[in-house]
């Protein structure tokens, strides 16, 4: 599962989830509510039932150990026929008797009701935890179900950028080939035209790259590499096009968990960047700096670069989408990428994880 299916099936499934759950634990407290407020008032008519058993003098032997009466003497005294207590260890209540000076108490001991009040916890509890598992269940089911057309779009996208990015190599390949024709004829080889379309070729294949790269990112495989040696056989191949950039390099031995591939691309995209965008004659530094591996060019800098990574970002130092892309490739390695520009130049440094 990609990480955008995995970040749509979170979503739906802690949405769905919680929302249920929320459900089960608030119709559980009021079940609870509601059944507490039944116990009591069982022990209400409980104990007027074991007071009149006992105005009418019969038998008391339904009633355990646990109720007890005596008469109390209030004289004078009114007391409410529909009194009733409970304190912490017992419930009393008051019931008239025929002389007026005597009130009847009877109580009851509190022992049988906290026990059915644990009873009763632990069969709510019990029964949410089962309906929460069931509801996880079809909260999981009802995801993966969901995603299903998400997968099957984006599979088809997928399928259609393949097919697309495979036809672009002939065009591409053509126009290649008929620059370095032209390349040959003296007349028009300084031509600015023929050199702006000899970039911009480039810049479709660097492009061509880096989604080709992209779409086999489900496909990664990563194993522990020497950084600093996949970044200077990217920077020698710079070197080549752009002789004129002062390229330095600090960096001897970076091991990470990277696949080379997307890492090449990541690192190609960045130093052209950094030589397109650069000062004539200007200069690039490649170090090391703890576990991470930056890039610091001597160019105009960047005036938003807490967007250059984003799709939409447009400006003379950003390529836009193939940024997008190393945003991209860097997330698929667990790889986290900073960002810090002035007027003085850039400064990309790409943290692998320890």
């Amino acid at each position: 599962m990609k990480g955008h299916e995995k970040s749509a099936f979170l979503k739906f499934f802690i949405t769905y989830f919680v929302s249920v759950a929320l459900l089960i634990l608030a119709v559980g407290f009021f079940y609870f509510e509601q059944m507490q407020s039944q116990l009591v008032k069982k022990e209400h008519f409980s104990l007027i039932e074991y007071a009149r058993h006992i105005k009418m003098n019969e038998i008391l032997d339904e009633f355990s150990g646990d109720y007890h009466h005596e008469y109390i003497q209030k004289k004078n005294q009114h007391i409410n026929i529909r009194n009733f207590e409970m304190n912490d260890s017992e419930f009393s209540k008051f019931i008239p008797m025929e002389s007026s000076e005597y009130y009847l108490k009877v109580y009851k001991s509190k022992d049988e009701y906290i026990a059915n009040i644990s009873q009763l916890k632990v069969k709510i509890i019990f029964a949410q935890i089962l309906l929460l598992v069931l509801f996880a269940s079809i909260s999981y089911f009802l995801a993966r179900k969901a995603l299903y057309p998400l997968k099957k779009a984006i599979h088809t996208l997928d399928k259609f950028a393949k097919d697309l990015i495979h036809d672009l190599n002939t065009p591409v390949g053509a126009m290649k080939l008929n620059i370095k024709i032209l390349e040959k004829n003296q007349d028009i080889k300084e031509l600015k035209a023929l050199q702006r379309l000899k970039i911009s070729v480039d810049t479709i294949s660097e492009l061509k790259e880096s989604l080709t790269t992209l779409l086999e990112k489900k496909t990664f495989q990563v194993r522990a590499l020497n950084v600093c040696a996949i970044a200077q056989e990217s920077i020698s191949l710079h070197q080549q096009n752009y002789p004129k950039m002062k390229i330095q390099v600090s960096c001897s031995s970076l091991i990470a968990n990277v696949n080379e591939n997307a890492l090449k691309q990541i690192l190609h995209n960045l130093l052209s960047n950094a030589c397109k965008y650069n000062v004539e004659d200007g200069s690039i530094n490649v170090f090391m700096k703890d576990k991470a591996l930056c890039i610091q060019d001597s160019g105009f800098g960047i005036k938003e670069p807490s967007k250059i990574f984003d799709r939409e970002y447009s400006a003379q130092n950003s390529t836009g989408l193939g940024l997008d892309i190393v945003k991209r490739l860097a997330e698929a390695m667990n790889i986290t990428i900073d960002v810090k520009s002035d007027e003085n130049g850039s400064l990309f440094c790409l943290h692998f994880q320890k």
